[in-house]
């Protein structure tokens, strides 16, 4: 067992490598992320230049439970981590973030 200082070493460790985000101001609450969202998104935009899926359009569902990506680690990826790195890729311009019929959606550039 770590004393409560030795603790708050290691979580502003992982918040200065931008793997904690804090959920509340009193920091009583936060949430662990293996990888940044910025990394997810290299991983997903990789698998999309590999497969040839440049202007082409997913659901997030089809991204995470698809039967296209069951080989990949963004398989399964909760989808508030998928958005964030969705929204990495936005902000790089290798995305867009679309609303569909169904849900949301994203066309990769």
């Amino acid at each position: 067992k770590l004393p409560l200082e030795s603790i708050q070493v290691v979580l502003e460790e992982l918040r200065k490598n931008g793997n904690l985000e804090w959920l509340d101001k009193n920091k009583t609450s936060f949430l662990i992320m293996w990888r940044r969202p910025e990394e997810w998104g290299k991983l997903i935009y990789q698998w999309v230049l590999k497969n040839g899926l440049t202007n082409s359009v997913f659901t997030l569902y089809e991204l995470t439970s698809g039967d296209d990506t069951e080989n990949e680690e963004f398989h399964g990826l909760d989808e508030t981590m998928l958005l964030r790195a969705l929204q990495a890729l936005q902000q790089e311009h290798k995305a867009e973030i679309i609303t569909l019929d169904d849900g949301r959606g994203v066309k990769f550039f």
